[in-house]
């Protein structure tokens, strides 16, 4: 089946993609758009503090309050997702899938008499040069999973150019384990294929076009009975998921639109990991958690579940950029003329927080995965232009999303920056008259004040981390704990150092163009 010429847009990677000069302008325009909007934000709080400092403290304590209110909305979603989750963990969900008399014939799917256990899982498994304990880690705990064995394909995905040591542990994993599934299949992604990004994106993309043909095509398997889980290589999965995200995909209406997004807990390591890897790894933890519960944000992103039409629809992940978790929700967004979206499981994988041996490569390896994170704002551009590209689409859709991503890059790149480091910039530039006011005086105290009651946010994050601790390791003493509790006033440090600062240089990276374009970046994985 061809692809469709009227989508060609959705293949784009970057302006530079395009032939078209008046396209190609339009797009590159959009490219520097994020960082003109953020860069413009800061620039004009210090323009308005020092030409007019009682609009900008006014301004400041008004979004003072915004950001406690956002806060508790937030922290009330949280707790709610998380509820919901904890809910979903206490279920056998194979048992459900057996018992439930509603859903033993499932008219979603396409041949006669088809019951849940016709359901195939294609799990693709991409590494670089992950060890093989990661890996073996991940296999072990797909073979530990709560669902029949004989519907479940492993895909290990190796690249080319780190040589045979990739194969060698790959054909070692699959002689332990391809006996206790359906299928189990190599692939091995050729190097420096013209237009192509070195990265999980053209790794994933080659494996699954490779298993499509090689499994599903040979043995005839229907494309609507199977759902491919892209999993990053350290994705540790509860036994319940498959189950879980099979009774999901099947409760769904029109399941073939839609994919299926579980919650990354970045806690296998974490015991071993220093306080601020921590601090960062259960920030993500809880705001991919919170994002559950709100489905009109929710999009792809690391680890998620798909149909294979849907992949097939799209020809399957880009290879020519980096962030294809979150681009192959827009992607299929486009092919199916808005009637795509996500649904959450509120149901966990496991995967590892970012640490390193040392301190300082901690630092660094925490600061380049926020900011190849960051760089999801390149959806930005390729979004506004498949709007205007594509016409079926409701004008009412494309500006819910366009609202809501545009703002949530802003928000992730200058909120912190407003709050914690230009706050005081009415009194420092203001001027003596305004430094003489009573606002002036008052402005620290309301900010603290604001700033103090905005700590139920932490509150909540102390009390969830307390529950979603995997066992402590014996090696450690009970004053871990403690640790645990102490660690989280480093969250100030990390909303900045680890949130908007790396933020900040992927959009100015992005406007800047082609020479400063970012790579693939692959998180190093493996004890510490």
């Amino acid at each position: 089946m061809s692809f469709p010429a009227e989508y060609n847009y959705t293949k784009i990677g970057s302006a530079s993609d395009l032939e078209n000069p008046k396209e190609r302008r339009i797009y590159r325009l959009l490219e520097i758009f994020p960082a003109v909007l953020s860069w413009g934000t800061l620039i004009g709080v210090v323009l308005i503090s020092w030409l007019t400092p009682i609009f900008a403290a006014v301004f400041i304590i008004a979004f003072d309050v915004y950001w406690l209110l956002k806060t508790i909305y937030l922290a009330l979603h949280l707790r709610s997702a998380f509820g919901k989750m904890r809910k979903n963990m206490e279920i056998d969900w194979l048992e459900k899938l057996k018992t439930d008399s509603n859903l033993q014939t499932y008219p979603n799917l396409q041949t006669k008499n088809n019951t849940w256990n016709r359901i195939y899982h294609l799990i693709l498994l991409p590494f670089y040069n992950e060890p093989e304990e990661t890996i073996r880690a991940s296999v072990e705990s797909l073979a530990n999973a709560n669902y029949p064995k004989e519907k479940m394909i492993i895909v290990l995905a190796a690249e080319e150019k780190i040589g045979n040591s990739a194969v060698e542990i790959a054909e070692k994993i699959k002689k332990e384990y391809e006996n206790k599934f359906f299928k189990f299949l190599i692939t091995i992604h050729p190097a420096d294929i013209q237009g192509e990004i070195p990265g999980k994106g053209s790794n994933i993309a080659w494996a699954g076009k490779k298993s499509k043909e090689e499994i599903i095509d040979a043995l005839q398997i229907p494309y609507e009975n199977v759902i491919v889980s892209a999993f990053d290589v350290d994705t540790v999965i509860y036994p319940d998921y498959f189950s879980r995200l099979t009774y999901v995909f099947l409760n769904t209406p029109n399941n073939q639109n839609f994919s299926y997004q579980p919650v990354p807990f970045y806690t296998n390591n974490i015991w071993q990991s220093p306080a601020l890897a921590r601090v960062v790894a259960f920030s993500a933890t809880f705001w991919h958690t919170l994002q559950q519960e709100r489905t009109e944000r929710l999009t792809t992103f690391s680890s998620h579940s798909m149909p294979l039409q849907a992949l097939i629809n799209v020809d399957f992940w880009q290879p020519n950029m980096v962030s294809e978790d979150s681009r192959i929700f827009w992607q299929c967004l486009f092919r199916h003329n808005g009637n795509y979206g996500t649904i959450p499981l509120y149901y966990p994988v496991k995967m590892d927080a970012n640490a390193a041996p040392n301190f300082l490569q901690t630092m660094k390896n925490l600061y380049k995965q926020q900011r190849r994170w960051a760089w999801g704002c390149e959806n930005i551009p390729y979004m506004l232009f498949g709007f205007w590209k594509n016409k079926e689409i409701k004008f009412r859709k494309k500006w819910h999303y366009s609202w809501i991503y545009i703002e949530g890059f802003w928000s992730w790149s200058t909120n912190t920056l407003i709050i914690f480091m230009l706050g005081w910039l009415p009194i420092i530039l203001g001027g003596e008259i305004f430094k003489q006011s009573l606002l002036a005086y008052n402005l620290p105290q309301i900010t603290r004040w604001l700033m103090t009651l905005s700590m139920v946010g932490i509150i909540t994050s102390i009390y969830l981390t307390m529950v979603i601790l995997p066992p402590k390791p014996i090696e450690y003493g009970k004053h871990k704990y403690i640790a645990m509790v102490l660690q989280w006033p480093l969250l100030l440090i990390t909303m900045v150092v680890f949130g908007a600062f790396p933020a900040l240089e992927a959009q100015t990276r992005l406007a800047l163009g082609k020479k400063f374009r970012l790579g693939f970046w692959v998180t190093p994985k493996g004890k510490i």
